[in-house]
């Protein structure tokens, strides 16, 4: 199993910069690829971005260019360092791997960008 924690949301203004961090209760060295997922209310949780264990990246279109996603693995560690917020980034944040024919979540943590 894997037990993923995230941390660093919160209220930020637009224009301003996050960095969310999720910790990984294991080694992610081998795991394939982690993700930062993000949801609203009333809609499909929708992927942000993932980092695969080569260290290769891909992101949604909406964050391209803003949004970095990076990882630790002496730390098992996973960042999504995200500039340039806009109110359209306002959503809850999850960490998640597939990992051994199964998905794990994280709790989530609340980004809210406003004035």
């Amino acid at each position: 199993q894997v037990q993923l924690v995230e941390s660093g949301g919160g209220l930020v203004q637009p224009g301003g910069s996050l960095r969310l961090s999720c910790a990984a209760s294991r080694s992610i060295f081998s795991i394939n690829a982690m993700d930062w997922y993000r949801q609203v209310p009333g809609k499909e949780r929708e992927l942000v971005a993932t980092i695969f264990s080569n260290g290769n990246t891909n992101y949604a279109d909406s964050v391209k260019g803003r949004f970095t996603i990076s990882k630790d693995n002496a730390k098992n560690m996973v960042y999504l360092q995200m500039n340039s917020l806009k109110s359209a980034d306002t959503a809850v944040y999850y960490c998640h791997t597939y990992w051994l024919t199964n998905n794990y979540w994280g709790q989530g943590t609340q980004v809210t960008v406003s004035s």
